[in-house]
């Protein structure tokens, strides 16, 4: 069995970082942020509180208002454009909007982290069925995005965000289409990857997620980040926004 990689020095580091859209008043306000290496966190937060705002600073879809950002110990803001594509190929994001391309496979939107890092064919094919066959897709292979369900969907982009191994994987409501015990699979996944060194950030509002991960829980509210903390299932559920009727 693989050791589990000890945590170290900080892979992401936010320093009185602010966010703003346009010229609107700042969404993300005051945010100091530390995730070490090899760690594993949940965001949660009410709709609206800048969860998803916060992942798009980390993966560098968006540039901060103000403060200092630091990831794999390189300061954001002086990194040249040049630097941007192998920075995030070292990270993984799951999008809540899937964000997959219309006109490749099951198998083929799965492997492309793979064929974008260079990897044959030959080498990853075996890897991509394993995982496809574990989220439940093995039988999909050839299948085009537009012909699968909304859970389907989920654990695919689940699969391509997970495939390469990322040193940083970043996920945005990965159960928001998937049954619990699905779920569950997504939630293990995600600790093996955590184990084997890839540090995680979780943001959901599944309750049931958050009290079964074991992790600390970060909280976002009105775009201040409070102090993580280990989190119940009562707990969790007082703070984050209620179900939907």
């Amino acid at each position: 069995m693989t050791e589990p990689v000890l945590t170290g020095g900080p892979l992401v580091s936010f320093q009185g970082v602010g966010m703003r859209y346009g010229r609107a008043p700042e969404v993300l306000r005051d945010i100091d942020l530390t995730l070490p290496q090899g760690s594993f966190h949940f965001l949660t937060g009410p709709s609206g509180a800048g969860k998803s705002s916060l992942l798009k600073l980390i993966y560098l879809a968006h540039e901060p208002s103000r403060g200092l950002i630091r990831l794999f110990d390189q300061d954001a803001a002086t990194l040249p454009r040049s630097a941007l594509p192998a920075l995030r190929r070292r990270m993984g994001v799951v999008f809540q909007e899937y964000r997959l391309l219309d006109h490749l496979t099951v198998f083929d939107n799965a492997a492309l982290p793979l064929r974008i890092a260079g990897r044959s064919f030959d080498d990853y094919r075996q890897d991509v069925l394993e995982l496809l066959a574990w989220v439940g897709l093995g039988h999909k292979i050839f299948a085009l995005p537009a012909t699968l369900s909304g859970g389907e969907k989920q654990r695919l982009a689940v699969a391509r965000a997970v495939v390469a191994k990322p040193d940083l994987l970043l996920v945005d409501e990965p159960t928001g289409n998937v049954d619990q015990e699905m779920g569950r699979r997504i939630l293990r996944l995600l600790k093996e990857l955590n184990r084997m060194g890839a540090t995680v950030l979780v943001a959901t509002h599944d309750v049931n997620l958050v009290a079964e991960g074991n992790a600390p829980v970060l909280t976002l509210n009105e775009g201040r980040l409070a102090a993580p903390r280990m989190a119940s299932k009562a707990v969790v559920a007082a703070t984050d926004e209620a179900p939907p009727p």
